[in-house]
């Protein structure tokens, strides 16, 4: 069908190893449904459970009761990837149908059913989580890498290895796909960077649930913190290496801010607790996993989030809205803009870092400016409408590109 120049499918097949609702990507998914739902042309969202309502059951294939499941004894790595595989099998069986004119997978679970797109003439679109494989190195194309799943790999997964997910099958479902939906310029980079050229990337990003997360009065944040009004730092994660945690904890002892907390939102994995050990002390906070992360939010002041890879931390979104002054970097995503409504700093750098916290610190007015910005961002650019706009356009572009060829 077409509506002016934008071009919609006729029938959707789309495609995730996840659930469809829930969190994470299963939030993702859920949103970008809704798009193909309100507009009549989801034929089928095939996915590992069902957690929604706004969508019709028939028209979610659910796989929560799946073979797999006889795989459970594997390490996970091999378990996941099966998952991946599967999920793929069969969503290629359903394309074979003939019923539909357009397909939305998933990086790593769509090899099989972007060769059948391609075979027989369907678009496709793959929806990249992170960043290329190959994280922007340029390596021979015919490399074959043994990672380190299958390197240190024990009886029984040792039988399993073809389960694993190649680096020949990620290059080439870049390849197959005619069109990469990418969350951030920093994972654009990583493509172009090996060569895959610009008009294949299409900037998707993310959403937030705006009148979920909500700020507090900027006016509540004082001229001068005291010990009677200290600032109020949170990070919001999993308490792991990647996300810079250990570098915010040496970053946040070395200052030794007199009037500052530090509340570290997040699962506790065992590889941060040596860091916990050494650099927490009275001023850091650590409950762990918290269900209502909108209200720990909403009671902060500024938002670090130091992380070294991420696709677009979902994080970074959720503390734009609740209208926090920021302290992250280029590779969480491009929610914050640098001196408007936060601060951008280079990952696993403790001087930045501590530069970024110490800046906020002593200009309460700066927070409270980033703060405003920063609510004004979420509002106008970067809810879930705004999300499926984009995805819209997505689609349209594809379809257009098909035509066209």
């Amino acid at each position: 069908m077409q509506t002016g120049e934008t071009l919609f499918p006729v029938s959707l097949l789309y495609s995730i190893n996840s659930r469809v609702g829930g969190y994470g990507l299963g939030l993702n998914a859920l949103e970008a449904l809704k798009l193909s739902s309100e507009r009549g042309y989801l034929g089928q969202a095939i996915g590992y459970g069902n957690r929604q309502k706004v969508i019709p059951s028939r028209r979610i294939t659910s796989l929560q009761s799946h073979p797999v499941r006889l795989l459970s004894f594997l390490s996970p790595p091999f378990y996941y990837d099966a998952k991946k595989k599967y999920v793929d099998w069969v969503a290629s069986r359903q394309l074979d149908t003939g019923d539909y004119d357009l397909f939305h997978g998933w990086a790593g679970n769509s090899l099989r059913t972007l060769r059948n797109a391609k075979k027989t003439g369907i678009p496709s679109v793959l929806e990249i989580a992170t960043w290329h494989r190959d994280k922007g190195k340029v390596k021979p194309r015919e490399k074959i890498e043994i990672s380190r799943h299958e390197k240190n790999a024990k009886f029984p997964d040792t039988l399993f290895q073809s389960l694993l997910v190649s680096r020949q099958d990620s290059l080439e479902e870049y390849d197959l796909a005619d069109l990469l939906l990418v969350p951030s310029q920093c994972s654009a980079r990583t493509f172009t960077a090996v060569g895959v050229p610009q008009e294949k990337l299409f900037m998707l990003g993310a959403g937030v649930d705006t009148k979920l997360f909500q700020p507090k009065d900027a006016a509540e944040v004082p001229a001068q913190f005291s010990a009677v009004r200290p600032l109020r730092a949170i990070f919001c994660g999993a308490l792991i290496k990647r996300k810079g945690v250990h570098v915010l904890l040496e970053a946040w002892h070395r200052l030794a801010l007199p009037h500052a907390e530090l509340t570290l939102v997040g699962a506790v994995h065992d590889e941060i607790k040596p860091q916990l050990a050494e650099f927490g002390g009275p001023s850091v906070k650590v409950p762990g996993f918290v269900k209502d992360v909108h209200e720990v939010l909403r009671e902060a002041d500024v938002h670090i989030f130091p992380s070294e890879c991420e696709g677009s931390a979902k994080t970074v979104y959720e503390a734009c809205a609740a209208g926090l002054a920021q302290v992250t970097t280029f590779e969480s995503g491009d929610v914050v803009q640098d001196g408007l409504n936060g601060l951008i700093v280079p990952c696993n750098n403790v001087e930045a870092v501590m530069a970024g916290i110490r800046r906020l610190y002593e200009d309460p007015v700066l927070i409270r400016r980033f703060s405003v910005a920063a609510r004004l961002r979420a509002e106008t650019e970067l809810t879930w409408d705004h999300f499926r706009e984009r995805l819209a356009r997505a689609y349209s572009h594809v379809l257009q590109k098909r035509r066209t060829q």
